[in-house]
């Protein structure tokens, strides 16, 4: 049966094109969550006015890759010491933020930012929020690193280095091709 988790890393396009490459993952949507408007657009999360953060919805099978997997994967794939930004994009819809839909996605996402930084130098801002509503983003932004993405000078310097970072952290765990 399928599991579904929720983290904000920054950038959507970038977080989505990290996790279609994990062996497992069934299906990955950004979207928006966190925030206090009710079906709010990318122009006006943009803004850094709704309170929302950009964030995929991650479905996998975690006979595949496990729920600690997914939540080590998506902290290892940006800087979650970074207090709202991610390298150039700034405000805090681009937070380091896990949703948790259950009490135990919760505990899970407690114990990786704790794995983390017993790991690393230096401390991991990464919030745990919610319950919150989340809003799937608007079309054109779904598989975007698939479509445009690669045409975008923004996403070409962005991108490669994390999935550079998720080959070579989890390399039993990427698709091959």
């Amino acid at each position: 049966m399928s599991e579904t988790v929720i983290v904000a890393g920054g950038c959507f396009w970038c977080t989505e094109a990290v996790f279609k490459d994990v062996i497992g993952v069934e299906s990955v949507e950004s979207g928006y969550i966190g925030g206090d408007v009710a079906d709010p657009t990318y122009k006006q999360v943009c803004t850094g006015t709704t309170g929302h953060a950009e964030g995929v919805k991650v479905t996998f099978d975690p006979a595949q890759v496990s729920m600690p997997e997914i939540f080590d994967m998506f902290l290892g794939t940006h800087d979650p010491t970074q207090l709202n930004r991610q390298g150039g994009d700034v405000g805090t819809q681009y937070r380091s933020a896990i949703f948790p839909l259950s009490d135990e996605q919760r505990t899970e996402a407690e114990a990786a930012i704790a794995r983390w930084n017993d790991s690393h130098d230096g401390t991991a801002v990464t919030t745990i929020e919610g319950p919150a509503t989340w809003y799937p983003a608007e079309g054109y932004h779904q598989e975007y690193w698939e479509g445009e993405g690669q045409r975008n000078p923004y996403c070409m310097a962005v991108i490669p280095p994390k999935l550079m970072k998720l080959r070579k952290s989890f390399a039993g765990k990427v698709k091959q091709g």
